[in-house]
């Protein structure tokens, strides 16, 4: 598993080994010791979460409060979802900078998403499967949700996309109102 590095520091998109041939293929999909090599530290796993959008499904942008902060492993088994990370530590140089990438059923990348950023996706295929693996147990409690369309992140989701927007995501803060990270 090679770990490529964005422009925010500790996310990081990760691409398998995929065996191929006649018959299909073949990956790891995950294996923690070369997953904790490429973010560079022992990262533990506590739930695995299943979703699936129709096309323009916009989900988040999600995230949880310490003492349940997530960390996400994120990849997609069916379709393609265009999937954002926004840091939302207010020590760090890239303090509200997003980063996105493409992840489908065929290319097989994951998206290393580590506590203290906000995570969203927006599904561009009919149907998209979407698995993640989190660092915490959810906690209704200390879920928060910023707008996906906030003004100060201008997050570039793909223009040919009608959005859909669950009541409860459209009821997200904008940015300059959301509880951050130290």
């Amino acid at each position: 598993m090679d770990g490529q590095l964005t422009q925010l520091p500790g996310v990081i998109i990760l691409e398998p080994k995929v065996f191929g041939d006649e018959r299909g293929f073949f990956f790891e999909s995950f294996n923690e010791e070369k997953f904790n090599s490429a973010v560079g530290h022992p990262v533990a796993f506590v739930q695995d979460n299943h979703s699936c959008s129709q096309k323009g499904v916009i989900r988040g942008l999600h995230y949880q409060l310490p003492p349940f902060a997530q960390g996400k492993l994120v990849r997609v088994v069916a379709g393609a979802v265009f999937d954002v990370a926004v840091d939302l530590r207010r020590s760090s140089s890239t303090f509200g900078k997003w980063v996105g990438v493409t992840l489908t059923a065929e290319n097989k990348k994951q998206f290393w998403i580590p506590p203290g950023f906000a995570h969203g996706f927006c599904a561009l295929s009919d149907n998209a499967e979407f698995l993640y693996k989190t660092t915490a147990f959810y906690s209704a409690a200390h879920e928060r949700c910023i707008r996906w369309n906030d003004e100060h992140l201008k997050i570039d989701w793909p223009a040919e996309i009608e959005p859909i927007i669950s009541s409860k995501d459209a009821k997200g803060v904008e940015f300059a109102d959301a509880d951050y990270f130290a």
